[in-house]
């Protein structure tokens, strides 16, 4: 069994792949050929955003945005430490520091924890409080009726990693659109994925979207001999944007097929174990179904005893941001995120795609049920 079966989705959409990349080799339009331009229109009307700029790789899609807002070593930007590690390296890349802030039963940024960090910064003095970076973490929207008026009341710009949130929603309201700049990645295990590195960033603000498609291509400006700035070699390849041309033709419904994996998971897992949130406010786009552990050792049991079964189970994230070695220089030792370094011993993710069926998830929760139950 496959934590996440591409070669399943290949098989439904193998066509419209292969004649693609076709094309492409055909025309010989490797960079910036016409499948770029057409992607970024059909992924802002997805989104609902009014520009979209693709990129080389979610990673760029984050710091893009940064290198646009200016950042200098003094700026403060607020990011969620329960998250991969790239949503705060691209602070430091992009020129400012991170500010780490705990996570709450979503697994998304604590609104309550942002007000208390902010407040710290303000009153030691040390950095400005300058932007805010909200991630979708597994899926889930984060809680942006609160963590949107924190950032407007204290004057921060706003960047969603929609990374792992694509095509998820609240309210209605798309993953993508909402602060002032979001970022997503087509890394191939993401919910929309590409065959290599790939990414996107959305914007309603023209000024902003002329920067930073100046920034993508070595701060160019009348030509690309005209540099108008420094940049980076930030673009999407023709071959990768044909790939998610294809795949976003049966997006629509490999969402609906993720709720419907998501809705076996809670039908068949035992009740013991604290299982993903469920509001009908929030759309996920189920990029992973994770759920806890009582603790620490009785996770490595059961990622034990579920490997002697066949059946992989994944670990996101096992430590902190705070707590990486990469940041010891920022002084969190002393510092406590209590629940996020809580959650870190004891999240683990089931096998989740849309073309999952219910017998697969059956077996699973079974094998699970049945390794719990003689811890």
């Amino acid at each position: 069994m496959n934590f996440i079966d591409l070669g399943r989705q290949y098989e439904c959409i193998k066509e419209k792949v292969d004649a693609g990349i076709k094309n492409v080799v055909e025309s010989q339009h490797y960079i910036m050929g016409p499948e770029v331009k057409e992607l970024e229109e059909q992924l802002a009307k997805f989104a609902g955003s009014k520009y979209c700029l693709t990129c080389s790789s979610g990673t760029e899609a984050l710091i893009i945005p940064l290198m646009a807002y200016k950042l200098e070593k003094t700026d403060a930007v607020f990011v969620p430490s329960f998250t991969f590690f790239a949503s705060a390296e691209s602070i430091n890349l992009a020129g400012g520091t991170p500010v780490f802030v705990d996570s709450d039963r979503t697994f998304n940024m604590d609104p309550e924890s942002l007000k208390r960090e902010i407040a710290r910064v303000k009153a030691e003095g040390k950095l400005n409080p300058r932007g805010l970076i909200i991630v979708d973490l597994f899926g889930r929207s984060a809680n942006y009726d609160e963590l949107l008026p924190i950032a407007e009341e204290n004057g921060l710009f706003v960047l969603e990693d929609a990374a792992q949130g694509f095509g998820g929603s609240l309210h209605g309201k798309r993953n993508g659109s909402f602060g002032d700049v979001a970022a997503t990645s087509f890394f191939p295990a993401k919910p929309l994925g590409c065959y290599g590195d790939g990414g996107a960033i959305f914007t309603d603000n023209e000024e902003l979207y002329n920067v930073m498609h100046s920034i993508r291509v070595h701060g160019q400006g009348s030509d690309k001999y005209d540099n108008v700035r420094l940049g980076l070699n930030g673009r999407m390849d023709t071959i990768q944007c044909a790939v998610v041309l294809a795949k976003l033709t049966v997006f629509e419904e490999e969402l609906k097929a993720r709720q419907d994996v998501a809705d076996w998971y809670d039908k068949y897992l035992d009740a013991s174990f604290d299982r993903p949130l469920r509001d009908k406010e929030y759309f996920s786009a189920w990029a992973q179904y994770t759920v806890l552990a009582k603790d620490e050792e009785q996770r490595s049991k059961i990622v034990a005893g579920m490997k002697e079964k066949d059946i992989p189970v994944m670990i996101y994230y096992p430590i902190p941001l705070h707590q990486q070695t990469a940041y010891k220089n920022l002084g969190y030792g002393d510092v406590s995120l209590p629940y996020c370094e809580s959650v870190a011993k004891r999240v683990f993710s089931l096998p989740m795609h849309p073309y999952l069926k219910e017998e697969e998830v059956k077996q699973i929760c079974e094998a699970l049920n049945s390794v719990a139950a003689g811890l």
